[in-house]
């Protein structure tokens, strides 16, 4: 369900899955998320203070993890739910997080932010993951995939260009930009041939053919022989 209410689908078997996790000895039920999202072209925080439309209540609340750490909620009280979900948030909302709690009365109004708390963001997270010996701890797909390497970058591409045209101003810049890019079929043969774009027909397909090759110079693809 979307925030004003409106139902968009079924919850599916995931309040199952979680009440189930309260009724088998010793399980625990684990919800992971990234802390953000882009929504309408900015930056938001997927831990909220509210939520017009909940599939878990508040009684089945258990462990919720993001890239920043681990929020173990089963049987705490609500002054501490909100302050550990604070903590696993990304540190460009925790400020407001906490105003809201603390205007709710939810959380002592005399609570600080620590210092050990405010470094949640994806630089710190980069700068983990890029110690020596980290490179091949964290895989795209840790249990394989049936990708090919193509389909994984064309994955990435089409990522960037759907985040970069999610607003109206994104579409024309992204179009313009597009139509500026030259044309690199030969480089991205691959690519192309992988989305029927090699031997593009009609202006439409032509349109696509120019979107995606803009896609994967903004990711700085590998050509179609390995080359970044």
């Amino acid at each position: 369900g979307l925030e004003d209410g409106r139902v968009v689908s079924g919850v599916g078997g995931q309040y199952n899955f979680v009440a189930m996790a309260h009724e088998l000895p010793g399980a625990r039920s684990i919800l992971c998320l990234r802390a953000t999202r882009q929504s309408g072209g900015a930056m938001a925080s997927n831990i909220v203070f509210s939520y017009g439309h909940c599939t878990i209540p508040r009684h089945l609340r258990d462990i919720v993890i993001t890239e920043y750490g681990i929020a173990d909620l089963r049987g705490q009280p609500d002054e501490q739910v909100y302050l550990r979900l604070i903590r696993i948030a990304d540190s460009r909302f925790q400020e407001e997080l906490l105003k809201q709690a603390q205007k709710a009365g939810k959380v002592d109004p005399s609570f600080r932010l620590p210092d050990e708390w405010q470094g949640n963001t994806p630089e710190s997270v980069r700068g983990a993951v890029s110690l020596p010996g980290m490179g091949q701890a964290f895989p795209a797909f840790p249990f394989g995939c049936d990708f090919t390497d193509e389909e994984l970058v064309l994955g990435r591409a089409l990522k960037a260009l759907k985040a970069a045209t999610s607003t109206r101003r994104g579409k024309l810049a992204t179009l313009w930009r597009a139509l500026r890019t030259p044309e690199q079929a030969a480089t991205y043969r691959s690519y192309l041939e992988r989305m029927g774009l090699n031997s593009a027909r009609g202006l439409r397909e032509r349109m696509d053919r120019k979107l995606v090759i803009h896609g994967l110079r903004e990711i700085n693809a590998p050509d179609s022989d390995g080359k970044a």
